[in-house]
């Protein structure tokens, strides 16, 4: 197979696109123009990977080079990183929540409970589109509800509220508070953040000391 057709742009497509698909979903899906967007889908198309049909293209799932492809990008793409970037280039309907919520209204400040040996990524997963999560997740091999390593515990809900904060969809930030509120002994430190960052009037007692 051809090294250069292994690029972000291949990487995003191949993350992204689903058993039928067309270029113009795909390209708003990654967020990438169309033109470029279709001159890797004919790269692709070349491979073997893809196969045109009209108006759109079919994944050839049991091709050789798609499969190494997805190799490769389980072993060089951070599994974290890949965890949270599969929601963004899905186009499914979901937002992060708990504790998630937390991480990114802190702006990464605030992680609690999260190891490497545990790390659950909490969301909020709209019901009409968990059967789409649920086959991105069987084609990335990506794990739900485990009990150990990097996995989705996801709330399949029929509606929610969310806000897009450094480009993914969160549970809004009153939320959020309420959320930490329930938890105060885990997050009264987060919640001062908070007061700091947004100034919301949260009557926090906690301080951290400062020493010289």
């Amino acid at each position: 197979m051809n090294i250069e057709t292994i690029n972000p742009y291949v990487i995003k497509i191949l993350i992204s696109i689903r058993d039928k698909d067309s270029i113009s979903s795909i390209s708003k899906r990654i967020n990438l123009s169309y033109g470029w967007t279709h001159k890797w889908i004919k790269e692709l198309v070349k491979e073997g990977i893809l196969k045109e049909k009209w108006k759109g293209v079919v994944l050839q799932e049991d091709n050789k080079n798609y499969k190494e492809i997805l190799k490769f990008i389980r072993n060089n793409v951070s599994e974290t990183s890949l965890y949270y970037s599969v929601l963004k280039l899905s186009g499914i309907s979901y937002c992060f929540t708990k504790t998630d919520a937390v991480y990114f209204w802190t702006e990464g400040r605030y992680n609690i409970a999260k190891y490497r040996e545990y790390y659950p990524i909490f969301i909020k997963i709209k019901k009409e589109d968990y059967k789409l999560f649920l086959q991105y997740c069987k084609k990335l091999n990506l794990k739900i509800d485990s009990k150990k390593g990097v996995f989705y515990a996801p709330e399949i809900t029929e509606k929610f509220n969310s806000t897009k904060k450094q480009d993914y969809f969160i549970e809004p930030l009153e939320e959020t508070i309420l959320f930490m509120r329930k938890n105060i002994y885990n997050f009264q430190p987060a919640l001062e953040m908070i007061y700091e960052m947004y100034k919301k009037g949260l009557n926090i007692k906690y301080k951290e000391a400062n020493t010289l």
